[in-house]
């Protein structure tokens, strides 16, 4: 193990907070850490081998270290983030948007503040809100600023001299600051304002802002400014009233993580609710693979989603973080004021955040259809469970049809990465002289041997998981064909009709999945794959043989022109009764004269 060379460096390292840096072999950086005693924590990893595959895989490849010495531990949080960001680390957790959703940013660094569509969020003292869903949203809550506050769109240097307003002005979609007569720095700074209250989702200050400019402008007689006043109010209060509703006001101010991991990486879904309504949903990726524990990933979430916007009194979490009372020092430093991270337990606050988890595990899975990592997510479960070395990448199945021991054939198929590959798919007929009847046992004990005899005369590929379309039985006779071969190290496992359990060769009870589990639908696919596939070659065989008949024992008879009497005479019965004349007429006089010596040889 590389990390065992670090030893003797780990040992002399300080009882003090700060952050460590693995490197690999090319002087990368590989994973950052933080840490209360970075002696304590780094001498952990010595004997963390096979606690998670992401630290087993760390552990392979650290051959570096360096640390960071820090006055407290929210330092070391803080620069920890700030590193991460900017190295990217492979192991550390990373999220990112699950689809790209657009902000919108209220470019409050400017004298006169425009209103862009953002596609990230940057720490440049701008005011954004979002992410608009669907992206189409954006553009027009933007044009709604415009129309309803007159903020401008222009990307000109407003000084204040221009001599006239352009075609925005006349069609009231600015109010033109441009123009010092036509609108002052305080009256656009006052558009401003409310521009961010609606981006706030502030709609009651907003209304009664909008209610007093409005009246402010009737008593001093601007009658048309303060008829456009009264529409902008309007219309903040048709917006208040069509908001969608989660929860009361009661729950005032806070956000609601959610977290699902799969196989597959995780999600974490963000519920952000000001006022007792949730004006924002969000939903985070972690990185694939190796994505670390709920709690790892619950704390690298929530520094992330802060690091660019501010924190409300409290966050809600669906399970603890790894270092809660640190995340709320640091988010409360940041907030200048208190913050408070905490895992709801019951109540209308535990039902948020259940709410949440629900979302997460819906976007999990969308996620795995859009990227195609389902395959990845069934494989993935299917090797914990059934306990095996490694991904089973390549599978091979095998079924047997037949009709009480009549022309029994086997189909053997092959799925790849999750994908069927048909070009690798083979067929057998069984031979009857070595089973009896209908035993399927006998008969999936030959085509077995059969394929891996084969396999071993050729080199491979092996698959690295055997499936039997029967139960115990089936699976019995699959590994005593193996045994014979000295194959028995191959994993083999039968799925069973009906109940759907899988069977192992060293369990005495079956494997029960759920019934919407990935990886249960993707062995039910292939073992379905394999029985049609069985089932065509088996009325293809059935066919071949009704189709033959006694004109094939004829001396020159063969396909075409047993087809070409057949269609002539009608059937069998009308070949015997024709005469020589008719014969020669269809097959020629040779054939026609071996037609009658065969029959009246009977």
């Amino acid at each position: 193990m590389p990390v065992q060379n670090l030893k003797a460096q780990i040992a002399n390292l300080p009882e003090q907070p700060g952050v460590y840096l693995f490197a690999n072999d090319a002087g990368e950086t590989i994973y950052i850490g933080k840490a209360r005693s970075l002696r304590d924590r780094v001498r952990s990893y010595l004997g963390a081998r096979g606690t998670h595959p992401k630290t087993d895989a760390l552990l392979d490849e650290a051959a570096g270290l360096d640390v960071i010495i820090t006055d407290s531990v929210v330092e070391a949080l803080a620069l920890e983030n700030h590193l991460v960001k900017e190295r990217a680390p492979r192991y550390n957790v990373r999220l990112r948007d699950d689809k790209n959703y657009p902000y919108l940013q209220l470019t409050t660094n400017e004298p006169f503040p425009r209103v862009l569509v953002a596609r990230r969020v940057e720490r440049d003292g701008t005011f954004y809100a979002g992410p608009f869903m669907p992206a189409s949203l954006a553009r027009r809550t933007m044009g709604l600023t415009h129309r309803l506050f007159g903020i401008r769109s222009c990307n000109e240097v407003i000084t204040g001299i221009r001599d006239r307003p352009c075609l925005e002005y006349d069609i009231k979609r600015c109010i033109a600051p441009c123009v010092a007569t036509v609108c002052s720095k305080e009256r656009y700074d006052e558009a401003v304002e409310r521009t961010q209250l609606f981006f706030e989702g502030k709609n009651e200050e907003l209304i009664e802002r909008l209610t007093e400019s409005m009246r402010a402008a009737a008593e001093a007689e601007r009658f048309e400014e303060a008829a456009h006043l009264r529409d902008a109010s309007r219309t903040v209060q048709t917006l208040r009233d069509r908001q969608q509703k989660i929860a009361t006001a009661r729950l005032g101010d806070r956000d609601a993580f959610g977290l699902h991991i799969g196989p597959a990486g995780a999600v974490i879904h963000v519920f952000v609710m000001r006022e007792g309504k949730v004006l924002e949903r969000i939903a985070l990726a972690a990185n694939e693979g190796l994505s670390g524990s709920a709690a790892e990933i619950l704390q690298a979430s929530v520094e992330q989603f802060y690091e660019s916007r501010p924190a409300p009194a409290e966050v809600h979490l669906s399970s603890p973080a790894e270092d809660a009372d640190l995340l709320e020092a640091w988010l409360s430093e940041r907030a200048d004021r208190t913050v408070q991270v905490v895992v709801p337990k019951r109540g209308e606050k535990r039902g948020l955040v259940d709410l949440a988890v629900r979302n997460a595990r819906v976007a999990y899975q969308a996620r795995l259809i859009d990227t195609g990592l389902s395959n990845y997510d069934a494989l993935e479960t299917l090797r914990t469970t059934l306990q095996l070395t490694a991904i089973p990448r390549r599978i091979e199945c095998f079924d047997i049809s037949t009709i009480q021991g009549s022309e029994t054939v086997a189909s053997m198929v092959v799925c790849e990465d999750g994908k069927m590959r048909k070009g690798d798919y083979r067929k057998y007929r069984i031979s009857a002289a070595n089973h009896a009847g209908s035993d399927d046992f006998a008969a999936m004990r030959e085509v077995v041997h059969r394929r891996y005899r084969k396999l071993l005369e050729q080199g491979g590929p092996f698959p690295d998981l055997v499936l039997i379309d029967g139960g115990k039985g089936q699976l019995t006779a699959a590994y005593d064909a193996l045994r014979e071969l000295g194959l028995a190290n191959l994993v083999a496992v039968g799925i069973a009709k009906k109940e759907e359990l899988i069977y192992l060769r060293d369990r005495d009870d079956p494997v029960a999945f759920g019934a919407d589990d990935p990886a249960l639908q993707l062995v039910q696919r292939i073992r379905d794959e394999a029985h049609r596939f069985a089932v065509t070659f088996h009325r293809t065989a059935r066919k071949m043989r009704d189709l033959r008949s006694e004109l094939d024992s004829v001396p020159g008879i063969g396909p075409r022109r047993r087809r070409a009497l057949l269609i002539a005479f009608g059937s069998l019965a009308g070949v015997r009764r024709a005469s020589r004349e008719d014969l020669m007429a269809v097959v020629g006089a040779k054939t026609a004269d071996a037609v009658l010596g065969y029959f009246t040889g009977k």
